[in-house]
């Protein structure tokens, strides 16, 4: 499970078993997760995460979208 990013509290990363699936990123924090599709950005799941902190966790995924897209094609290319 490839981590991506760490900012503050959270930790965005995917499962290396995830190629057939379109792009998408995890993210946690604690025992809360959440998964978002990347291209275009939208929350797929959450769980435990606070409609608050789900908008802050979009916010980041959008900030960084190039980042996480550029990491996933690289990662399920080979």
């Amino acid at each position: 499970m490839p981590a991506i990013l760490r900012i503050g509290p959270f930790r965005f990363f995917f499962y290396s078993n995830e190629s057939g699936e379109p792009a998408h990123i995890h993210i946690q924090r604690d025992k809360m997760l959440a998964k978002f599709w990347l291209t275009p950005v939208a929350l797929a799941s959450s769980t435990r995460f606070s409609p608050k902190e789900l908008r802050k966790v979009e916010a980041l995924v959008i900030e960084n979208k190039d980042i996480l897209l550029e990491a996933w094609n690289e990662y399920f290319s080979h």
